[in-house]
C-alpha cells in the first residue's frame, strides 16, 4: 500500500490552550486534512484552525471544569486514551507530552510518535511539579502515589510506539534515559515570514503560560531589582502571585492574539527566556523578528540559540545569573544584526518542518510495509 493510500489518524493530548505543541498539532492537522483527531478534551475557543476538523473526544470532555482545568483529571487519562478505537487505520501519528501515545493500534498499524517530551510531572520535573504547584497538602499527598502509577503506565504505554520523533536534542536524551529507545530529531517550526524587524523600544520582553517551571517568577524579581521596563504576555496558575509582586516597571498583558505579539517582539529590546525547556517556539519567533534572545543554558534553547550571534545564555536559574545575562546583552547588544537573527530563524520555519517530518514518515511507512 502506498502512503497515500494509508488511511491515517491523530492523537493529540488535551486540546484547552494555545502552546508550542498545539502548534504543531495545527500544522500536522493541515497536512493531514482528512484525518480524524483523537483527544481527550476540546476546547474550540481556545483553539481556532480546527474549525473544520473532525474530533473524537473522550469521556473526560463531559466532566465538569475539563475544559479549564485538565489537571484534575491526569489520573483518567491513560484510560480515555486507551478507549480509543484506532482499528480502521493503517497510520496513527501521536503528538505526545502526556498520554497522547497510549492509544492502543494493531499490530498491522503504524504508530509514529511525535514526542514533545516524555511526560514531565512523571519522570524529571515530578518533584518540583508536586511542590511548586498551588494544591491542598492532602491532594499532594495523593498526587504522589497517583504519580508513581502513571510513571509506570507512560513507560509500560512507549512500547505501544513503534517509531519516536523528538523535538530536541534535549528530548531525544529524556527518550533514550526513560524509555530506552532511538529516535530521530525534527524540529518544530514557526511561520517566519510572518514576523518582521522594526526599530525597538526600551522594553524586555517575556511570553508563554505563567506556570511554575516556565520561571516567571524569576524574570519578576529580578527585573523588580533592576527597575528595567518589561512586558509579560501570557495567562496562568501563577498571574495573580506574579502580579501582586510585580512592580510598576512591569507590564502584565494577558493574552495578546499573533498580529499584537508579533509587533511586541519586533519592538523589544530582547526575550528573556528563564526555563528549561523541551524546545521552546518563542526563542525562534523572536529571532525571525530580527530581536536576540536571553535564555538559560540549558534544555531546547541550545538547539536555536547561538550565544553572541543570536542571544546571549546564563547558567543558573537564579536572580544574579540573569541579571548578569541582561548586563551583557547591554554591552554588546550593537552586534546583534536583525538579518542575521532572521537568517538563521528561517531554518526551522514551515516547510523545513513539513519536509523533515513527511521525510522520516516515508522511511518509516517504508519499513513497516516491509517487516509486516
Amino acid at each position: 500500500m502506498s502512503l497515500s493510500q494509508a488511511k491515517v489518524a491523530l492523537v493529540f493530548d488535551w486540546m484547552t490552550n494555545p502552546g508550542g505543541a498545539e502548534k504543531v498539532n495545527l500544522v500536522l492537522h493541515r497536512m493531514f486534512k482528512d484525518a480524524p483527531i483523537f483527544t481527550s478534551i476540546f476546547n474550540p475557543d481556545k483553539l481556532p484552525g480546527f474549525e473544520k476538523a473532525l474530533v473524537h473526544t473522550s469521556f473526560i470532555q463531559t466532566l465538569p471544569f475539563a475544559k479549564t482545568r485538565h489537571q484534575l483529571y491526569l489520573g483518567l487519562m491513560p484510560y480515555a486514551y486507551e478507549l480509543f478505537d484506532l482499528s480502521d487505520y493503517d497510520i496513527v501519528i501521536s503528538s505526545s507530552h502526556a498520554c497522547a501515545k497510549g492509544v492502543i493500534t494493531k499490530p498491522e498499524t503504524l504508530h509514529l510518535c511525535y514526542c514533545h517530551t516524555p511526560m514531565r510531572y512523571a519522570w524529571d520535573d515530578w518533584h518540583s511539579y508536586i511542590s511548586d504547584y498551588k494544591m491542598n497538602p492532602l491532594f499532594k499527598r495523593f498526587a504522589k502515589k497517583r504519580i508513581h502509577k502513571i510513571r509506570m503506565w507512560d513507560r509500560l504505554s512507549a512500547d505501544r510506539v513503534d517509531h519516536f520523533i523528538a523535538n530536541s536534542t534535549t528530548t531525544q536524551k529524556r527518550i533514550k534515559k526513560y524509555y530506552k529507545r532511538d529516535s530521530e530529531i525534527v524540529h518544530p517550526m514557526i511561520k517566519a515570514d510572518n514576523y518582521k524587524s522594526a526599530k525597538h523600544k526600551n522594553y524586555f520582553l517575556a511570553v508563554g503560560r505563567l506556570t511554575p517551571y516556565k520561571r516567571f517568577d524569576l524574570i519578576v524579581d529580578t527585573f523588580n531589582k533592576m527597575g528595567l521596563p518589561l512586558k509579560i504576555v501570557g495567562t496562568g496558575i501563577m498571574e495573580n502571585e506574579l502580579r501582586m509582586k510585580a512592580n510598576d516597571n512591569i507590564e502584565f498583558l494577558g493574552y495578546t492574539n499573533e498580529k499584537h505579539l508579533q509587533i511586541l517582539y519586533s519592538e523589544c529590546e530582547a526575550l528573556i527566556f528563564p526555563q528549561l525547556e523541551d524546545f521552546g517556539i518563542t526563542p525562534l519567533e523572536s529571532m525571525a523578528s530580527g530581536r536576540p534572545v536571553i535564555a538559560y543554558n540549558k534544555g531546547g534553547a541550545l538547539d536555536t540559540v547561538i550565544e553572541g550571534k543570536t542571544g546571549i545564555f546564563f547558567d543558573k536559574q537564579d536572580e544574579n545569573s540573569l541579571r548578569k545575562g541582561i548586563l551583557e546583552y547591554q554591552k554588546t547588544k550593537g552586534n546583534f544584526r536583525s538579518k542575521t537573527l532572521q537568517a538563521h530563524a528561517a531554518k526551522f520555519d514551515e516547510k523545513e518542518f513539513k519536509k523533515n517530518f513527511m521525510n522520516v514518515l516515508r522511511q518509516k511507512w517504508k519499513e513497516h510495509q516491509i517487516n509486516r
